[in-house]
């Protein structure tokens, strides 16, 4: 079994040529449930929901979130009545946020839910959210305490970050399907998709059990850069990391994951970076070819070290 920490675009499309490599069965994806809030009234789980549609093969293959071919007909419905559509939630993703809301209400934990929608849409390997307990990230800033999608979306990542910080986390639990991964004797080895450290991975390692879990595994755990010639291929990272003063370097990623991981994967634009053990490699991800590629490649990375 092969486990793989994720969130966002990045970790979604890594996760996705893992699975497409991997037997059916023998990769979980555990994802970020920290950027899930309330909107409309709805349960929305952005990185969950990613992950679920890349691997079913329904993603929009350009934006890597969302679904293909979608429309968006009731936002703009909702913009000329005045409501909040800062927030854009595609017309058949709108089915996905109805029937979870509306079985979270009836008690239905979020792991359930996401195991029985992956299983109608065809996903062969466990997308497991990493708790059923509300925890959020709050973004601090400049200007302000921003919740995570306020931050994101509305404000575009715009203002200067001063911290992060994971509401709820000290009183959240691993979901069941983690705790049965963190006590198996299965696992081979961790991948740590190329997902923003600070938003899509920390708050999984702010999960209580779950980095303590880590750095006593008997088997390697590697994490893949998110960035590309110190910038981040998508998303925030890059600038969170000068804004809190971390070098946006292998090295910048590899000190955050002190004493978590065995080795880095990195591109070839920062090899002259390259720190400690690490795989230097091509890890833009393009096509579904290339996550295939570099899939294999970090499985056969992540093995070499089962025998250091």
């Amino acid at each position: 079994m092969i486990i793989a920490l994720a969130g966002g675009v990045g970790g979604a499309r890594m996760a996705h040529g893992l699975a497409r490599i991997l037997p059916p069965g023998q990769l979980s994806v555990v994802v970020n449930t920290a950027d899930d809030f309330t909107h409309l009234g709805l349960h929305i789980c952005p990185d969950p929901d990613t992950v679920m549609y890349t691997l079913a093969g329904l993603a929009d293959p350009e934006r890597g979130w969302g679904l293909e071919g979608e429309t968006f007909n009731a936002m703009e419905a909702l913009g000329k009545l005045g409501g909040e559509n800062w927030f854009s939630l595609g017309d058949r993703d709108l089915a996905t946020h109805m029937e979870r809301t509306r079985r979270l209400t009836l008690g239905e934990p979020l792991s359930a839910i996401m195991a029985d929608f992956c299983a109608r849409l065809g996903v062969q390997h466990a997308v497991i959210p990493m708790s059923d307990g509300a925890i959020r990230t709050l973004v601090h800033t400049e200007e302000g305490d921003l919740p995570f999608q306020d931050y994101f979306v509305r404000h575009r990542c715009r203002p200067a970050v001063t911290g992060i910080s994971f509401e709820g986390a000290g009183q959240a639990a691993p979901s069941p399907a983690m705790q049965d991964l963190m006590q198996s004797g299965k696992v081979r080895g961790v991948v740590i998709c190329p997902s923003n450290p600070f938003l899509s991975i920390a708050p999984i390692l702010a999960v209580p059990g779950v980095r303590s879990w880590l750095q006593g595994r008997q088997f390697p755990c590697i994490a893949i850069s998110p960035l590309i010639g110190g910038k981040a291929v998508k998303g925030p990272a890059a600038k969170i990391m000068a804004e809190m003063q971390i070098d946006a370097t292998p090295r910048g990623i590899a000190l955050h994951y002190q004493g978590l991981i065995d080795g880095l994967v990195i591109d070839h634009e920062d090899s002259a970076d390259a720190s400690g053990q690490c795989l230097v490699t091509g890890t833009l991800m393009r096509s579904v070819a290339d996550r295939e590629r570099l899939a294999r490649e970090a499985l056969s990375y992540l093995e070499s070290l089962r025998t250091v």
